[in-house]
């Protein structure tokens, strides 16, 4: 029997949920799960789950514990990601993978060989290896909505519908800046007379800067006080330079007494200096005191000027915004609205051409798509019924309708899974008549032709055999383990027919004593017989013993 060289060898987890510390090395071929209702079987493959997953719960921390740990050791020789990891700084540590989520209070770390990595980096890794059903994915297959994503993932024409889909956004955004145009067009003459009115009127004032007006009110108010500033300016510049009492001719005395006191003590000589400097100064001071006083006029045509355009600008800001700044600024909004109709008037007929052009374009592609849906369509039909007589449903009929709808992101097709599991009653939608157990069959029927067609290393089942038993059971445990030949197979299952095709048998136990415990064990000899007894007959006894071992030799 050949298995699947590439798979997850082993998960350990410590402090998460109701495990202290757990490590499980799963084989290359079929992990089976089994354990009482309750137990926490599920722990493994949610831990799995986890480990890949882009939001994680605090809650999965173990009580009274700082941290949860999730660590995968993935064998890869399939994919080549020797270019990926040295693009994100990331070790190369030969055919293993090393993949670790830390959960504690504060958030969540990835970690890829030791190298810590965002969540886009380990979505993109999930999909090189790793597959789970669950019972959500059971119901969502279900929903019409996802049924044209299953059909696409299998066929092989994706770099055409990336194309499509590149095509279709551009179309969307062409009928957006249509609808723009349009509105913006759909003006009356007087809304655009207002507008333009509104522009002119900004556009007249020539607003030198967005501070004009305060720098006219600083010069407005010396204007007004002319007459005081040049009696002030002038009356301090005598006080300094008068003839008779001024400051000048007080410090000059000054000047002279404390030269001829630096000839008695040279220690005065700093002090002498820094007189000399004040002197200088004060003389400067008056010369400009002088000046500004003398240049000073009563300038009354420029105070007239000077509020008449204050006026103006007042008027502006009462009507676009109370500030300068914000006057400008609608005068730019203004403009643009403008350029915006006039741009619309003359160029909707243009973007409309575009537009049928677009569409043209989107119809040809949407149409070859189409064609290969449909086309892959009756291939996968054909699949899957094949898959569903095997698996003891011969008389099911399964078709994939594929019909024609308004062009969409997706492309011009509805796409919906149909089945009749009997003979007398006609084609319907799989959410309307499949009961659980076929649910359950052709969910493994899909996965199995998938899993055949893609690169998937790991496939996880959680419960794929609800609501089978019987000879179905015995045709889902020979589906599975023709599926491990070319995929690791990790299930959770509670019929002991499959479980007995197990290559490595786990076994979950949910112990309390002072604390609730859950501990997984890997069972062999004698002790993997009484578990297969237990599945089989409720309670280990001579019969349920015989039938374990009759199942082991098959």
């Amino acid at each position: 029997m050949f298995y699947a060289i590439d798979m997850i060898k082993q998960l350990r987890i410590k402090d998460y949920i109701l495990i202290d510390e757990l490590t499980a090395n799963f084989h290359d071929g079929l992990n089976v799960i089994t354990g009482e209702t309750g137990a926490g079987k599920s722990i493994l493959i949610n831990a799995i789950d986890l480990a890949f997953a882009s939001r994680v719960s605090k809650d999965v921390i173990k009580h009274d514990k700082d941290k949860a740990v999730i660590e995968l050791v993935i064998e890869n020789t399939k994919h080549d990601l020797s270019q990926l990891f040295e693009e994100n700084g990331i070790d190369n540590l030969g055919s293993e993978i090393v993949l670790t989520k830390e959960i504690t209070q504060n958030g969540v770390r990835s970690r890829v060989n030791g190298t810590l990595v965002n969540q886009e980096f380990i979505k993109h890794l999930k999909n090189y290896f790793l597959d789970i059903h669950s019972q959500h994915q059971t119901y969502a297959f279900m929903q019409p909505k996802y049924h044209i994503t299953l059909l696409d993932n299998y066929a092989c024409y994706g770099a055409k519908l990336n194309k499509y889909k590149e095509k279709f956004k551009e179309y969307q955004q062409l009928l957006a800046q249509l609808e723009n145009l349009k509105t913006a067009s759909d003006v009356t003459e007087s809304q655009l007379e207002f507008l333009q009115f509104q522009i002119n009127e900004i556009d007249s004032a020539n607003i030198a800067s967005e501070t004009e007006d305060e720098d006219l009110n600083r010069e407005l108010e010396v204007l007004e006080n002319a007459e005081k500033l040049k009696e002030l300016t002038g009356s301090s510049y005598w006080a300094i330079n008068g003839d008779d009492g001024s400051i000048m001719e007080a410090l000059g005395k000054i000047k002279q007494n404390i030269s001829k006191a630096v000839s008695y003590d040279n220690s005065l000589e700093e002090l002498e200096q820094n007189l000399i400097d004040a002197i200088e100064n004060l003389r400067s001071a008056g010369s400009e005191l002088r000046d500004y006083s003398q240049n000073l006029d009563n300038d009354t045509q420029r105070l007239n000027d000077i509020q008449e355009r204050l006026y103006v600008l007042d008027k502006l800001k009462r009507k676009y915004g109370g500030t300068l700044q914000a006057v400008m600024e609608t005068f730019k909004n203004l403009s643009k609205e403008l350029n915006a109709i006039e741009f619309s008037t003359q160029n909707i007929d243009e973007l409309e051409a575009k537009i049928s052009h677009a569409r043209q374009e989107l119809e040809k592609i949407a149409g070859e798509i189409s064609e290969q849906r449909k086309n892959y369509a009756q291939v996968l039909s054909s699949l899957v019924q094949e898959k569903l007589e095997k698996l003891e449903l011969p008389k099911a009929r399964f078709e994939i309708s594929v019909k024609p709808k308004e062009l969409s992101s997706d492309g011009c097709d509805e796409v919906e899974f149909l089945i009749s599991t009997n003979i007398s009653e006609d084609l319907k939608p799989l959410a309307k008549v499949a009961s659980g157990g076929e649910i359950s069959r052709v969910m493994l029927a899909i996965k199995s032709i998938f899993a055949q067609s893609d690169d998937i290393n790991t496939v996880i089942f959680d419960e794929i055999d609800t609501g089978i038993s019987g000879k179905a059971s015995q045709s889902v445990a020979d589906e599975i383990v023709e599926l491990s030949k070319y995929h690791q197979i990790i299930l959770i299952t509670h019929q002991a027919i499959i479980a007995s095709k197990a290559d490595k048998h786990f076994y979950v136990r949910k112990s309390q004593t002072d604390e609730t415990k859950v501990e997984v064990y890997v069972l062999t000899g004698d002790n993997r017989i009484k578990a297969l007894a237990e599945l089989a007959g409720g309670e280990i006894n001579e019969q349920s013993v015989e039938f374990a071992k009759s199942l082991i030799m098959q």
